[in-house]
């Protein structure tokens, strides 16, 4: 699996990206997301990219209705993982476009990146 909800704390739900992210491991690792909203309401998303090597090419990248659903509940966004994937990762994330904050951190900045999703 490309993509998985690894751990939900604190508010924060944690995912871990590996290798080439496909579009059915997104939609999943989605839902599952979705499910954790549905119980504790609003949260904040820690996404965790090691050995990133980009998107597959199969299924519905347009489909944003995940986001549409979800974004109301979404408080904060940060992205770990190489600094090569940064600007594209955080262009796929949709940041400026949407209404919650989405920062990019590197692999040694876990810890940065969890202490600014737990900033008000």
């Amino acid at each position: 699996m490309s993509a998985e909800i690894i751990s939900h704390f604190d508010g924060i739900v944690t995912a871990k990206i590996t290798g080439k992210l496909t579009h059915a491991d997104l939609t999943a690792m989605q839902q599952d997301a979705f499910g954790i909203i549905g119980r504790e309401g609003g949260i904040r998303v820690l996404i965790i990219c090691e050995d990133f090597q980009g998107w597959g090419k199969e299924g519905d990248w347009e489909d944003v209705s995940f986001q549409n659903k979800s974004d109301p509940y979404i408080n904060k966004m940060a992205l770990v993982g190489d600094k090569k994937w940064a600007d594209l990762a955080l262009m796929f994330t949709g940041k400026g476009f949407r209404e919650f904050p989405i920062e990019y951190f590197e692999p040694g900045e876990i810890d940065k990146a969890r202490a600014w999703l737990k900033e008000y």
